[in-house]
């Protein structure tokens, strides 16, 4: 007998057919004990649901295994609006001091300090840099009794300097603290993970039924207090999962995994609400984009089915500082505000807490935008994109075909693919050029290497005659780098075995017949166009496609336009790579670039759409360029190469210079592809939040540091002036350092 598994809030179950369908309670879980129908692939359970929170109430809701073979089943209840157009999700309002968050306001932008919440007049300073800059709401860590009467001071401080920002407590392990400053912040931002529980030894415990519910007790005994006291000074509060700080309890039931981050925030909200309790909001960070946005869903999915209305706080945690930082917070943030999610943002770097306000307005305009404008497309049904588990459509990557004089297997690459635009201009200077693309020289001539381009798209040709730009663009394609062209300049100045680019209107009047037969074409699509246009790939054999919709277009959305796209290509069992294909306008700002960037190519590529890069951005520097596309792919859990860093954007509990020992330790292990090394100023949110590290830098007390390695120390107390050089040391025991490259 197949069984399957469902929220324990879902109180009743019917088939299709009216049957009643047999469950198993169990704590947090209803396991569902007749379900012989189901085959765990596609197949879907349309059920109807018994809301336990409005008896009486029936849903019709679409359930499907959580993965592949799964028991579990999660609904397919939406999680956004739509799926084929920005739509804000409607939220209720809640009220962080004077600034209301939900849907019918602004997304809110915010902070967090770095002082010592101590040191009253440095945090009052920073603050008020902070709100100059525009922030909406700022966030101080509040550790102990001492913190605590600061905040008092720092609230009357700003008060007294018409600065009435509302101030957020950040609480880890410490309910009579939070009760202590509810009386003076505005709202308090709890960790579910640690609030009540210890903190997580990463065991493997079992839980018997009455275990758990004791545990449940417990958290209620010592959460309630805080309900009411927020309650009576009409304060907010956020409930806060970090993916890093998940509860033993929490692990043994659901694993570390977005179903857990869900179910961890519901023990809480279920309190508040079971006193009346409605001004807060969730919150589901992860350092891992693809993660942070799975558990998103996931929580929004189930408030769906729950009829819970409250606002989100988005933000990936740890994103690290410059370009890497940007780049992670816009694939998670940016992900989910094209979707319609999200009522208050943080981007948080490891950077001065102000230099994060620009960054952040710029990506929380891109999603009021996005949603004022309600940019999509035409309806369609979506069948095959997964909304709760990556599952990756890999396109089929060229092989070589019989006759071939060139070897076309490497103008795409099997984990992810940069592509980029190159001008005549720099054909003029080969060896910079192949520099430029990353390629390694050996006496002059060019070589892939680990972060060397795919493919460059040529849009004029030299001429016949210009023998050395030629031999150039020859050098490139014997080294298995794909020359795109369009179809004009290859019918006008035919360059050998160079792939040319057409439109489905080149294709529809057969102009690419013009051709030799055996000629590699790349297609470029819009992803809107009516099907009909459409159906001209099916008698196609294309090396790629490339998307690509102008960046002019005002009401059409590249997000929704590719997922359509996609839902065309996989109903049709057409499995070209699909390349996403962005030009810049001129006059672009560089933070601009990357969040568009990871917003509209990183948005489709958390969920496993895509196989590749091609950002245009004529007036930005080509190496910027360069560095921008491989960040995305990495970024987006794919193609790795370069050295991953888990690096918190630092706070109060901070124990040494975040800034200036990242910087030091990013100079000299940057060179390690496949390593990853979490920078943590404290260890508040335990060994979790380094989930995604090898090896981990972490400030142990003032002056001294521990090394992890995973999520075990394995040294303690070192001095930090040879922490760097005992992080190196580790990572050589464990056999994962190479020397760095000399410079030719």
């Amino acid at each position: 007998m197949a069984s399957g598994a469902v929220p324990s809030s879902f109180t009743g179950l019917k088939s299709r057919d009216g049957q009643g369908l047999g469950f198993a309670k169990g704590s947090g879980l209803v396991r569902v004990l007749d379900l012989n129908r189901i085959k765990f692939r596609r197949t879907k359970v349309v059920p109807v649901i018994r809301n336990s929170t409005n008896p009486g109430s029936e849903q019709t809701v679409q359930l499907e295994p959580a993965s592949d073979g799964s028991p579990l089943l999660v609904p397919r209840q939406k999680y956004c609006e739509s799926i084929h157009k920005t739509i804000r999700r409607k939220t209720r309002t809640v009220m962080v001091g004077n600034v209301a968050l939900g849907s019918e306001h602004p997304i809110r932008v915010q902070t967090m300090t770095t002082t010592d919440t101590k040191d009253v007049a440095a945090t009052v300073e920073q603050v008020m840099r902070i709100s100059d800059q525009g922030a909406d709401i700022v966030r101080i860590t509040v550790q102990g009794k001492k913190e605590a009467d600061a905040c008092f001071e720092i609230k009357n401080s700003l008060v007294q300097k018409n600065y009435n920002i509302p101030l957020v407590a950040d609480i880890h392990f410490a309910p009579p603290i939070a009760l202590r400053v509810a009386e003076c912040f505005d709202k308090i931002r709890v960790n579910p993970g640690n609030f009540a529980d210890r903190r997580a030894q990463f065991e493997t415990l079992e839980y018997t039924e009455e275990d758990y519910h004791k545990e449940l007790e417990h958290i209620e005994q010592v959460f309630t207090p805080l309900v009411e006291k927020c309650k009576k000074y009409g304060r907010a509060m956020r409930i806060g999962t970090n993916h890093g700080s998940l509860s033993d309890r929490i692990m043994s039931y659901y694993g570390d995994s977005p179903r857990g981050m869900v179910e961890s925030a519901f023990e809480y909200a279920r309190i508040c609400r079971k006193l009346d309790f409605h001004n807060f909001v969730f919150s589901m960070k992860a350092s891992n984009p693809v993660i942070m946005v799975q558990a998103y869903r996931l929580l929004v999915a189930e408030m769906n089915v729950l009829g819970w209305d409250y606002p989100l706080h988005l933000g990936v945690t740890e994103a690290g500082e410059g370009e890497d930082g940007r780049m992670k917070s816009a694939i998670g943030i940016g992900t989910l505000l094209m979707d319609g999610l999200g009522d208050t943002i943080r981007v948080s770097l490891t950077e001065a807490p102000e230099e994060e306000i620009d960054p952040c307005r710029r990506l929380a305009n891109l999603g009021m935008s996005a949603s004022k404008l309600q940019k999509g497309v035409a309806p369609f049904e979506e069948k095959h994109r997964r909304y709760f588990y990556f599952q990756r459509r890999s396109g089929q990557l060229p092989l070589q075909k019989e006759g071939e004089e060139v070897d076309y297997r490497g103008v795409l690459h099997r984990d992810g693919s940069v592509l980029m635009s190159v001008s005549l201009d720099q054909l003029k200077t080969p060896e910079l050029l192949y520099k430029s693309l990353a390629a390694k020289l050996i006496v002059g001539m060019p070589f892939k290497d680990l972060a060397t381009v795919d493919s460059i798209l040529l849009r004029e040709l030299p001429p016949l005659d210009d023998k050395d730009s030629r031999l150039a663009l020859k050098r490139l394609i014997d080294i298995s780098m794909g020359v795109i062209t369009p179809l004009s300049e290859q019918l006008t100045k035919p360059l050998p075995n160079a792939l040319v680019l057409v439109n489905l209107k080149e294709l529809s009047t057969g102009a690419y017949k013009l051709l030799p037969e055996d000629t590699r074409l790349v297609v470029s699509v819009r992803g809107d166009e009516p099907v009909e246009e459409l159906e001209i790939l099916k008698s196609i054999d294309a090396t790629m496609i490339l998307h690509d919709l102008p960046y002019s277009e005002v009401k059409t959305s590249r997000v929704h336009s590719a997922r359509r796209l996609f839902e065309y290509l996989d109903e049709n069992s057409l499995n070209f790579p699909v390349i996403h294909h962005i030009q810049f306008p001129d006059k672009t700002h560089r933070d601009d670039f990357v969040i568009g960037a990871g917003t509209n190519a990183g948005g489709l590529l958390v969920d496993g759409l895509g196989d590749g890069i091609l950002l245009e951005a004529r007036d930005q520097d080509f190496e910027f360029v360069r560095n921008t596309s491989f960040n995305l792919l990495q970024g987006c859990r794919m193609r790795n190469t370069k050295t991953e860093y888990v690096s918190c954007p630092s706070c109060g509990r901070t124990l040494f210079d975040l800034q200036e020992i990242s910087a030091e330790i990013r100079e000299r292990t940057s060179h390690l592809p496949g390593v990853s090394i979490a920078i943590m100023g404290c260890i508040v949110n335990g060994p979790g939040e380094m989930a995604d590290a090898d090896f981990g830098y972490v400030g142990g007390a003032p002056g001294k540091i521990d090394l992890y390695v995973g999520k075990t120390v394995v040294k303690r107390a070192i001095a930090m002036e040879q922490a760097t050089d005992a992080l190196i040391e580790l990572i050589k025991e464990h056999g994962r350092w190479v020397d760095p490259p000399t410079e030719e």
